[in-house]
């Protein structure tokens, strides 16, 4: 027969094993992003040059029918990019009187600046080897800033969405930006749920107030499955308890007998 203190050590590793079991059951699965990126030319650097997206300049696997412009680095507060106006868009910078210089993504190279007010339609690309039910984080670098030539007090955020499901747009936080200005690069990262095996992922930009043109930019765009760590299911902890259910019976049915 154990004595109180045999009893009192077994009680504790009995409950200690139940608890790891019930904090495993609701702690859930965890998640990673694994294999490749699915997107294709996430960093703009296939292009033919500076310009209105699909107006007089393309973006290698992207499309846009919005106000949408390619810069390259160094060219949004200078030289700009002709828009279907004719004459060149540029955004406020140092170089152009802006309250500061214009910030580089860590990316680099060319980057998207969308109008969040004017012509708004997304940014958009097929992504295709998707796996139904599975979760792909979408990550990215944002920034927020406003077309030279108008003043004011704006705000600048991303809208997102993988398929064609208006339920599952999600948004980056609003920026809210003083007259000339611009933010620095902000990573984001966004969680999506394949529904098809091809899926248009894309990328809207929106703003405020109206006139005063809000530009959101973009650049470092991936995708990746995330994969899910597996922990016992309720059915495992359920056996476990069992499992330690009997040996307690066996050690109160050798206790009784000796």
């Amino acid at each position: 027969m154990m004595n109180s203190l045999g009893k009192f050590a077994f009680l504790k590793t009995f409950c200690s094993a139940l608890a790891c079991a019930g904090m495993l059951a609701c702690s859930g699965a965890m998640a990673a992003p694994i294999g490749i990126d699915l997107v294709k030319n996430g960093g703009f650097s296939l292009a033919s040059g500076n310009g209105q997206i699909d107006y007089n300049t393309t973006i290698a696997n992207w499309s846009s029918g919005g106000y949408n412009f390619l810069f390259a680095e160094g060219t949004a507060d200078t030289t700009g990019a002709v828009s279907w106006f004719g004459g060149p868009l540029t955004l406020w910078g140092a170089n152009n009187g802006g309250a500061h210089a214009l910030a580089s993504s860590s990316n680099g190279g060319n980057f998207i600046g969308a109008d969040g007010d004017y012509g708004v339609a997304p940014i958009r690309q097929l992504i295709d080897g998707l796996l139904v039910g599975h979760q792909y984080e979408v990550s990215f670098e944002w920034a927020a800033a406003q077309q030279w030539g108008f003043s004011g007090e704006t705000t600048e955020h991303w809208r997102v969405n993988l398929g064609d499901d208006a339920a599952t747009w999600q948004a980056t936080g609003i920026y809210s930006n003083a007259n000339h200005a611009s933010s620095g690069w902000m990573n984001h990262s966004m969680v999506f749920t394949a529904t098809s095996t091809s899926e248009w992922l894309s990328f809207l930009a929106a703003g405020t107030p109206e006139g005063e043109p809000p530009f959101s930019l973009l650049d470092g765009v991936s995708m990746r499955e995330l994969a899910r760590t597996e922990v016992p299911e309720p059915a495992s902890i359920a056996l476990l308890a069992a499992g330690l259910g009997l040996l307690v019976l066996r050690r109160r049915r050798a206790g009784s007998a000796g």
